[in-house]
């Protein structure tokens, strides 16, 4: 069983960074998508950020590209999502998620969520 650990969250101004963290566990196979998901009020959920596992290509939502950075650090099995230049659009619950498919870090059906293991979710909100 995988299981995903976020840190916590935070209140940040506009133009502001954040780091979250993902303690991932539990993986049987090398072969495996891990990132991060959004869920702002009223919104859909949608993939932010995310890395192919074993050969860490990574793939980001285009309103992000330039701003945030995905990495991962295998040998803690942490996944870290470097936020800079924080927007208000950028205010949603944050949500890392896996699963044994490397393709979902791509395809449409696991744009809005689809994916097997999800952590608990961690609030950023974008305030002055």
């Amino acid at each position: 069983q995988v299981t995903l650990v976020e840190s916590a969250g935070g209140l940040v101004q506009p133009g502001g960074s954040l780091r979250l963290s993902c303690a991932a566990s539990g993986f049987t196979a090398d072969d495996y998508a891990i990132g991060w998901w959004r869920q702002a009020p009223g919104k859909e959920r949608e993939r932010v950020a995310c890395v192919e596992s074993p050969d860490g290509t990574t793939h980001y939502t285009d309103s992000v590209k330039g701003r945030f950075t995905i990495s991962r650090d295998n040998a803690e099995s942490v996944v870290y999502l470097q936020m800079n230049s924080l927007e208000f659009g950028d205010t949603a619950v944050y949500y890392c998620a896996a699963d044994y498919h490397p393709w979902h870090c791509t395809d449409i059906a696991s744009a809005n969520g689809g994916m097997d293991y999800w952590g608990k979710g961690t609030l950023v909100t974008v305030s002055s």
